[in-house]
């Protein structure tokens, strides 16, 4: 046994922990040829957003696998892209995300976003728990 094993780090986008190590052991028996049976995970860090607050557009480079072929494509939005090629979110592998300037977004759906006067209206309501009572005679109106 090698006393000093050479340690692997990945970044991988996923929605939970379990999933995060089950992507992790795939794309390492991919690259290296390792399975989880000859490895062990040191850790697994969750990276926050610094400023969530803050809209940023990405553009994301991806894998998708297409039935027997496979497609690299970039897309500026996840989930547009499992809705346009209709694929399941385990097809599609993240290769890398970058952020893109205003001036460099290309679908004009995105760009109407870009004015700084935009508002939005308040669709629905939301009452607070305090506020609300517990039993009622009429239904809420939202």
């Amino acid at each position: 046994k090698d006393r000093n094993p050479p340690l692997f780090k990945k970044n991988i986008l996923a929605p939970n922990q379990i999933v995060t190590k089950c992507r992790f052991w795939y794309f390492l028996w991919q690259q290296r040829k390792l399975e989880e049976t000859t490895g062990e995970i040191v850790s697994v860090k969750r990276i926050m957003v610094k400023t969530p607050v803050l809209v940023m557009k990405f553009d994301i480079c991806l894998r998708n696998d297409f039935g027997s072929e496979t497609h690299k494509v970039i897309t500026q939005c996840y989930s547009d892209t499992v809705s346009r090629h209709r694929t399941r979110a385990h097809s599609i592998q993240i290769i890398k995300v970058e952020s893109v300037k205003a001036s460099m977004t290309r679908r004009v759906h995105h760009k109407q976003f870009h004015d700084s006067k935009i508002c939005f209206l308040l669709v629905r309501r939301y009452h607070h728990k305090h506020y609300r009572k517990l039993f009622s005679f009429h239904q809420p109106s939202t």
